[in-house]
């Protein structure tokens, strides 16, 4: 049975250009809006950066945007199966196996040969990863950009603006409880942030430093 949101508490999201939190990432940003309505020049993306930089969000909202402006478009983690898509975001390239990679090359060449575009993205550069020599040669072509990671600073202000879209205000206290004492990526303080609203509006008590090391309590 699928659960219901409590009265108050807001869905999460999906994923957006818009709502991801750029920091120093604003040209890489602007370069993704382009690719979404079709007016980039160049047609093969590849980002890469550490886990919880938020590389799936902007795949994710690439394909989104990209649909929602009537291109076919793909987000997945698999090369399979993508004939007939004018842009496939394809997530965590460098876990594929040699059947996939091999599958992966032969999709760049049909993309290029067609006219398609691909976004792909992995933990390490092109030149690092551990798959063939051709194919990271291929990922390699294209614009390669770093995501870079937020500062602290960034980081809360992004836990701020992730509970206004919520509807309540974030007292800053929580945001620095959250960055000294949970993980570091922005994805799991999110998770945090919006497992602490429901736990507010289910305890009746507002959210304050207090009630969240109450609930991580409950977690250890």
């Amino acid at each position: 049975m699928q659960q219901q949101l409590l009265p108050g508490i807001a869905a999460t999201p999906a994923p957006t250009l818009d709502n991801f939190a750029a920091g120093r990432n604003l040209e890489l940003v602007e370069s993704l809006r382009s690719l979404a309505a079709g007016s980039a020049r160049e047609r093969f993306f590849y980002l890469w950066g550490e886990d919880g930089s938020g590389k799936s969000h902007l795949l994710q909202a690439v394909a989104d945007a990209a649909r929602q402006r009537g291109m076919s478009a793909i987000y997945t983690q698999t090369p399979a199966e993508c004939d007939g898509f004018h842009l496939v975001a394809l997530d965590n390239a460098d876990y594929l196996d040699e059947a996939a990679q091999i599958e992966l090359f032969n999709l760049y060449n049909r993309l290029r040969d067609g006219n398609g575009c691909l976004l792909a993205s992995g933990a390490l550069p092109p030149a690092q990863l551990a798959a063939r020599p051709d194919l990271s040669t291929r990922l390699g072509w294209g614009l390669v950009f770093r995501v870079q990671p937020l500062s602290d600073e960034e980081k809360a202000a992004a836990l701020a603006a992730h509970a206004r879209e919520r509807g309540f205000a974030l007292p800053s206290e929580v945001s620095g409880y959250l960055l000294r004492h949970w993980r570091r990526d922005l994805p799991s303080l999110m998770a945090v942030l919006e497992e602490l609203d429901r736990y507010s509006m289910e305890r009746q008590r507002p959210v304050s430093a207090p009630l969240l090391r109450e609930l991580l309590g409950k977690r250890t």
